[in-house]
Order: structure tokens, then C-alpha cells, then sequence
């Protein structure tokens, strides 16, 4: 069998909702949208059901599979209903849906609830993607307000640089929903992984944890009060030496420069691993760092061993404990997002 595995360790899911729910005080919502960033979302929404206040995904197919699964801590739909039918379904499996437009506000006060639906309305405080516009908050805010069918409104906002706190963004999308949301009544949530972890005037009554709550610092690099949920691990199967001035892999994009062990890995971008990931990108054989050499191919990749290292059948961690996600990211000129969302062909096993 392939021996591409990766690891989801719940334990480290569970030490991370704990760190970030106690530093942002309040409720917590853990987002568990996209498959739970890769990581599956049913077993981790499992793994945290008896201490999240709540889960988060994007779209209502989202929400139905984990309540088909038994889960019945509330969940809010991030994006919303795409179409008004699918008021029926939020009611249904009893979900709380954003409200980001004109249209999904309609569509909602027209339907007739059978059982008042809280409802997060969410304002465009400067990302400008979805949300009404701080002008125009108020009186959706109160269109609610005034519906039998609605039975309490959570006010929200998504930043766009909380992970870049020189760029000042923050500051200005908080005084922006501060001002939009004066003198309306009801519970607030700001703070995403970036602010939780770095923006103590954004902690309102929702925090909603992403990406931190999976271990990874939306700064990049490490963070130590977090612990990595995935690790993504193969071994070697296939070993040779090169000579000096031997070119390796598609395209000839690297030359050794002396003689070289080479180690063969069973990983490819056709499992995830991003094809763009340059020469030098890390990885460790059996908890020694090394690097790729060569040109990620469809299936295989080729690292380069020293001396000490073990060779043939030897564990190689592409990204987890000892090599950390985000400089994987980097090297590739992508996000750790990216690269966690797209594993596939690989053994998932889960550890409690």
C-alpha cells in the first residue's frame, strides 16, 4: 500500500479550542468549514462537541452533514442561503444563517417560520465582499428587528488584515462596525483566528477560530501555545547516488554539486503537495530536517539525504511537528489553507 499518511490528532484540536477560547473570553465558535480545513469534518465537530458553544461552516450542505452525523450544537452558516429555498432547510435542521445581502434579507422576512430563527447579520466594514454597508446596517438591522420570525440578531464583521497588524486595516474595519452598530442591541462577534490571537478590542461575545484552532499561527511561523492537528508523513522507497553535475527530475531545475544520496518519496502534486514547491523546501527524515531537490512530479518527489541519515523504508514528515506548515507555504508562494485542503489519496487516521 502507498505509504502516504496523515494524521488528524484530537487531542491537539481539543488543547487548541481550549487556549484560544480562554484568550478570547466569551463564546467560541469553532469553524470547521472546507472539510474542516482538510482535517474532516465530522470526526474533529465530534472531537469538540462537548466544549464548542458552537460550529461555523460555509454552506448549508456543510451544516446538514454534520447534523446527519448527530450534532447539535449550533451552527452558523457563514455565506448564508445561496437561494431563498433553502430557508427551508436552515429551519429544518435548525441552523443560524447569515444575512449579507438585500436579497437573502428578503427572501428571509418573506418566508413564514414555523419557529423564530436567529439570524447573524453581517456588515461590510471594509473588506468588501459580502455585507451591508455601515450606512445602510442600521435599517436591515431593524427590518429584523421588527419580524415575528426572527428571534435574536447577532452583528458581525470579517476582517481583511487582522493577520497584518502594521497595516492599520483592523482599526479602521472595527471603528467602521463600532460606529454602523451604535445603539443596536444584541450580542457581537469580530475576532477571527488573526484577532484572537493578536487583537484584544476585537473579543466580543463570538470569537470564531479557523485556522489557529487546526495549530497553525496566521503569522506564520510557530506559535507555542498551539499544537499542529495534521501531519502529513510518507517513507522512502527508493534510494540512489548521484554524481556531481547530475540533473534530477523534470526539466533538469537542479544539478548536484557534489555526490549526492538521493531518497525517492512517495508524494506528489497529485496528492496535494503543491507542484510549485522549489528546491529546498523542507522536510525531515525521521525528525531530521532536509530538503527537497528537484521538481515535484505527479506521484514521487526526490530529497536529498546526508551521511547520518537513514535511506530506504525511512519515515519522511512533509509537513507537522518538526517541519511547520507555514514554511512549506512560503516556499511555495501559497497559504497553509491551500496545502491542508488539498491532500488526497492519503490513509487518514485519527488519534484521540
Amino acid at each position: 500500500m502507498r505509504p502516504l499518511n496523515v494524521q488528524i490528532r484530537l487531542g491537539n484540536l481539543r488543547h487548541n479550542y481550549r487556549i484560544l477560547k480562554e484568550m478570547h473570553g466569551g463564546k467560541l465558535l469553532a469553524v470547521v468549514k472546507a472539510d474542516a480545513y482538510g482535517h474532516g469534518a465530522v470526526r474533529c465537530a465530534f472531537a469538540l462537541a462537548d466544549l464548542a458553544d458552537g460550529f461555523a461552516v460555509a454552506t448549508i450542505d456543510e451544516g446538514i452533514k454534520l447534523r446527519e452525523s448527530g450534532i447539535t450544537n449550533p451552527i452558523v452558516l457563514l455565506e448564508g442561503v445561496f437561494e431563498a429555498s433553502e430557508y427551508e432547510a436552515v429551519e429544518q435542521y435548525s441552523l443560524w444563517p447569515a444575512v449579507g445581502n438585500q436579497w437573502q434579507l428578503e427572501a428571509l422576512l418573506s418566508r413564514h417560520w414555523k419557529k423564530p430563527v436567529k439570524v447573524w447579520l453581517k456588515m461590510d466594514s471594509g473588506m468588501h465582499r459580502t455585507g451591508f454597508f455601515p450606512h445602510d446596517y442600521a435599517s436591515a438591522y431593524a427590518a429584523l428587528k421588527q419580524s415575528e420570525y426572527v428571534d435574536s440578531i447577532v452583528k458581525f464583521s470579517h476582517f481583511s488584515c487582522a493577520d497584518e497588524p502594521e497595516s492599520g486595516m483592523t482599526e479602521i474595519q472595527m471603528e467602521a462596525f463600532d460606529l454602523g452598530t451604535e445603539g443596536l442591541e444584541g450580542e457581537e462577534s469580530l475576532a477571527n483566528s488573526a484577532a484572537i490571537l493578536n487583537v484584544p478590542e476585537a473579543r466580543r461575545d463570538w470569537g470564531r477560530a479557523g485556522l489557529a484552532l487546526y495549530g497553525i499561527s496566521p503569522f506564520g511561523g510557530g506559535d507555542d501555545r498551539l499544537k499542529p492537528v495534521m501531519r502529513l508523513s510518507t517513507r522512502i522507497f527508493g534510494e540512489r547516488v548521484l554524481q556531481p553535475h547530475s540533473p534530477i527530475g523534470y526539466g533538469a531545475t537542479f544539478y548536484t554539486s557534489k555526490s549526492t544520496r538521493v531518497g525517492l518519496i512517495a508524494c506528489g502534486y497529485a496528492d496535494g503537495y503543491p507542484r510549485r514547491a522549489p528546491t529546498n523546501s523542507p522536510v525531515a527524515v525521521d525528525g531530521k530536517l532536509t530538503r527537497v531537490i528537484g521538481r515535484v512530479s505527479m506521484d514521487m518527489m526526490t530529497i536529498e539525504l546526508d551521511a547520518s541519515q537513514e535511506g530506504l523504508g525511512h519515515e519522511v514528515e512533509l509537513w507537522g511537528d518538526t517541519v511547520n506548515i507555514n514554511t512549506v507555504a512560503e516556499a511555495a508562494g501559497t497559504i497553509p489553507y491551500e496545502l491542508m485542503c488539498n491532500i488526497k489519496r492519503a490513509k487518514f487516521t485519527y488519534i484521540e
